[in-house]
Formats: C-alpha cells, structure tokens, sequence
C-alpha cells in the first residue's frame, strides 16, 4: 500500500480536525522483542504513524538520546535486516498503521537499494527518511520506490529557502520532515511562532502534510505545535524510555512507558481543533 496507507493516516486526522501523531522508536533497544511490544503501545495509544529507527554507527543528525539508542541496539547485533523483519511482523497484524525507515544511507547501500526496496515493500514498509541522502543523490532509490508505490520523505529546515524547498519537494511523496530547530535531535525546544511562516511555505510549495520535530518532548509542546503543523513528530522522548527500561534490566517496561507517553501526546494534541 505505501503511499496510500500515509495518506490515509493523514486525511483521517484532517476528518477529525487535528494534527497527526508520529512518533519515534529504535528498532532493538533494548531489544527486538521489546521493540515490537513498544510499536504495538504506540499504535494502541495514539500513534498515528510511525518511525522505526534503524541503527547506524554514525548518526550525524542525532543527539546524544537516540544516539545512546542506536548504539544500544547495535551492541544487540541489531541489523538493517532485522529492522525490516521486525516491520514485517508488526504488519501481520497491522494492515493500517504506516511504517517508515528512518535511518541513513550506507546500511541501505550495503544491503543495495533494490534488494532493500523489495525487502521494504515485502515487509510493509510504507516509505523512508534517509537523513544523508539529499534529492541530488537519491534518484535510483527513487525510482525503485516508485514500483513499489513507497514514499521518499524529505527534510525540511528553518534556513531552507523558497528554491531549495521546490528541490525537496520535487520526487517527495507521503509527507515532509519539518526540522524545527538547528541542530540535532533532541537539542532544545522547538518554537512553533518562529517557524509558522517557514511551515507554512513548504507545505505550499510541496502540496504535501509537514510534519514537524525536533524540540517535542511534551503533551504542552506537541499542542503548540499542532497548531501550525499536518503532523507532530516525537522522537527522543521515546527512546528514553527504551534506555530507562535497558538500565534497570526491565526490558517489558518500554512498551507501557512509551504507550503513557504517547496517549498523553495524543491528548495534547487533540486539544487544538483544525478548521
């Protein structure tokens, strides 16, 4: 389904007058088991769509949460293949939820992008954010996506300008990733005021929903930024959670950690009704 399952998401919270929830996960932190009780709380507590990370050795746009995260799961032996065997098993019993990789490159160009597109589509994933690969660079993978109806989601920043957001957009799919704040993930708060315009000028030029994250760590800041954005995205604050479960050896605690976390994102966020 792909492209259809985001959009799908998308328009359902648009018919119910509120920003979509998309929220963030670290495929095996603490490990694959618990990652995919953790993608089921998500998905039972609001998550309207979801990030499956995919560990990689150098996480150039991460901070120190998913980056502690990531290093987590790679000390578990976590692999680009199980990330995509864990999204084939939540799909088995999930026809409805959108997946999308988020990672980077190189795991994606080791594993080679046509194997990694009919792995992806086979499995159910519904698209990727590839972080280090800008629009310049990622036309083959574009393109096998396109057989398979999967979304190139793209990254969208407060110093982009009116030009290079029409490259972004150009070939994008499924929705664009807002980057609130400059820096990496998990860096500050994110200020919905200064960014409107910004948003607000993507989203013309795209045709596309923007998602923003980056800063969003609470029910508070997720409702300031609904007020301005298609979705609100979530991610350091979850994979937290994962570290808070891997330290006291209680892996079964991330899943009803994250599942609090995001009902309470899902809450705030319902408070600001869309036209």
């Amino acid at each position: 389904m792909g492209r259809e399952r985001i959009e799908a998401a998308f328009a359902k919270a648009k018919a119910e007058g509120r920003a979509a929830l998309v929220t963030y996960l670290m495929a095996g932190d603490p490990d694959l088991e618990a990652s995919y009780a953790s993608l089921c709380a998500l998905r039972d507590n609001g998550a309207d769509i979801i990030e499956l990370g995919a560990p990689f050795t150098d996480p150039m746009a991460d901070g120190p949460a998913i980056q502690r995260s990531g290093l987590r799961a790679l000390a578990n032996g976590t692999k680009l293949t199980d990330v995509i065997g864990l999204a084939a098993r939540f799909r088995k019993n999930d026809q409805t939820t959108p997946l999308i990789l988020m990672g980077y490159a190189n795991p994606v160009h080791s594993m080679g992008y046509a194997a990694f597109a009919d792995a992806a589509a086979a499995a159910g994933i519904d698209g990727s954010i590839l972080v280090d690969l800008p629009p310049e660079e990622d036309s083959e993978l574009r393109e096998l996506y396109a057989r398979h109806g999967l979304s190139v989601i793209r990254l969208a920043t407060p110093t982009t300008s009116q030009a290079r957001a029409a490259k972004v957009a150009e070939g994008a799919s499924g929705f664009i990733y807002f980057v609130a704040v400059t820096g990496v993930t998990g860096a500050g708060s994110a200020d919905p005021a200064a960014i409107a315009a910004n948003v607000e000028m993507v989203r013309n030029i795209s045709g596309l929903p923007v998602c923003v994250g980056f800063g969003v760590k609470n029910g508070a800041q997720a409702a300031e930024m609904a007020k301005i954005a298609d979705g609100v995205v979530v991610g350091s604050a979850f994979v937290e959670k994962a570290g808070d479960a891997k330290e006291t050896g209680d892996h079964g605690a991330a899943a009803p950690a994250m599942g609090s976390l995001a009902r309470e994102l899902r809450s705030a966020i319902e408070t600001v009704r869309k036209a």
